[in-house]
């Protein structure tokens, strides 16, 4: 089908003014009604591909309702970036196509809802609201990826790169023309070094005559299994059940499927903290206004350099009793219940019997932050990937990536292999650069 779908944002495509509030966001809990403003204006001007001279009064209309909508959550919206450049848009699209400030005002189109029950089982269901279908008519069965974050944290890219990173506050996870991921990492202990998932918000943008805008957000002890509105589908569009939202298990286990953009995300509560995963087409993936903007997009860039762990300091200190990970820039305190290397192995080695990158995070883990739960984060993570990968040859990863972020994304490739220092310890915990045992 091709992302000529319109990146997005097909119907808007003549209004450029307009593109970046429509797909920006308010907070969740935020006063603000500019978010039912935006979805307003776009129920009303769908139908159009363009304002041809006979759509013109029509869109004008549109266009002062806007305005009214704007003024009317003027007193609350302030300082809300996406009002004032609604504000501003509305001032620009008024002026481009002649229309007056005095006029009459469009009334909200009716939409005919589905009945109970999957709209894509429908056969007058948009086909454009299920990725598969309309893209097995234009060519060859998508490609898809995997992107996960786990643990104190732990990246795992949509190139399979991976990565263990400090990131601590709030950093995009993913930042397409579809959705938008923020995760806040927060210290495991006040002033600790070592970092873990707190918060996630999920942001899926208006699509075409599918899907409303949705913000899903989970906390520690809140993985709520509906989105910020109180809905569990994607609104009320004809296509809105090409979102949903499932609880597997309450409190700890939620799925998201977006199946107008062949997506399924997984978030888990696992302990206090939050595990992410997710299954995307490339082509969704790569779906970027601005390419090189995309710079702190870990999934696809992976972590800054000056964010990923340094791992021969850390291997430098594993041998010593209660290893610890290197601070970024003061001593982090000790875990109070820090396990031996010895009995973080053999905890991990009971959930994790290869001794792949998960079953590593698993000891490093167990090692910065004293917590068992994180043994279950690296299991699940595993899990997931079971369930998300598309190519089961790739499950089990063996080696660390540690490089400047953007080189194997940009080529849209794993890194080169390089080879791991000697010795059974830095081998089960941290490979450090074989160029490192030279300096």
């Amino acid at each position: 089908m091709g992302m000529g779908r319109g990146a997005g944002r097909s119907a808007l495509g003549f209004w450029p003014t307009l593109a970046f509030l429509l797909c920006s966001f308010p907070a969740a809990t935020s006063p603000c009604k500019i978010l039912k403003c935006n979805s307003e204006f776009w129920s009303a001007t769908a139908g159009s591909h363009s304002p041809a001279s006979d759509d013109a009064p029509e869109f004008c209309a549109a266009l002062r309702t806007y305005a009214l909508c704007t003024r009317r959550t003027a007193r609350t919206c302030r300082g809300d970036l996406a009002y004032h450049s609604a504000v501003h848009g509305i001032e620009d699209l008024m002026s481009q196509y002649n229309c007056s400030k005095d006029g009459p005002t469009s009334q909200p189109r009716l939409r005919t809802l589905p009945p109970p029950g999957d709209s894509q089982e429908r056969s007058d269901s948009p086909e454009v609201c299920h990725y598969e279908k309309s893209f097995h008519k234009h060519s060859a069965a998508p490609n898809y990826t995997h992107c996960g974050l786990f643990g104190d944290p732990h990246l795992r890219t949509f190139t399979d790169r991976f990565q263990t990173c400090k990131v601590q506050g709030a950093w995009p996870l993913i930042d397409n023309n579809y959705l938008n991921v923020q995760v806040t990492n927060t210290p495991v202990l006040p002033g600790s070094a070592a970092t873990a998932t707190s918060k996630l918000t999920i942001i899926f943008k208006n699509f075409q005559e599918c899907v409303d805008q949705k913000v899903y957000q989970a906390e520690m002890d809140e993985l709520p299994a509906a989105f910020a509105d109180g809905s569990k589908n994607g609104g009320d569009k004809h296509g809105a059940n090409s979102l949903k939202i499932t609880e597997k298990v309450s409190g700890q286990h939620v799925e998201i499927q977006a199946k107008y953009i062949g997506t399924t995300i997984v978030v888990r509560q696992v302990g206090r903290y939050l595990t992410f995963a997710v299954r995307m087409p490339e082509e969704v993936v790569n779906a970027v206004e601005d390419r090189d903007s995309q710079g702190l997009y870990l999934c696809l860039r992976g972590c800054p350099l000056n964010q990923q762990i340094d791992f021969q300091a850390f291997g430098a200190n594993a041998e010593g009793p209660g290893p610890r990970r290197p601070a970024a820039a003061s001593p982090a305190p000790a875990a109070p219940d820090t396990f031996p290397y010895e009995t973080a192995v053999a905890k991990c080695k009971e959930k994790l019997p290869v001794e792949d990158l998960y079953y590593q995070a698993c000891v490093f883990d167990l090692l910065t932050t004293g917590d068992v739960n994180f043994t279950l984060a690296a299991y699940y993570a595993l899990e997931d990937v079971k369930m998300l990968h598309s190519n089961k040859d790739r499950l089990h990863l063996y080696q660390r990536t540690r490089e400047p972020p953007g080189r194997a994304a940009a080529a849209g490739l794993p890194p080169a292999p390089r080879p791991l220092l000697g010795g059974l310890l830095l081998l089960a915990l941290l490979p450090a650069f074989l160029e490192a045992v030279a300096m």
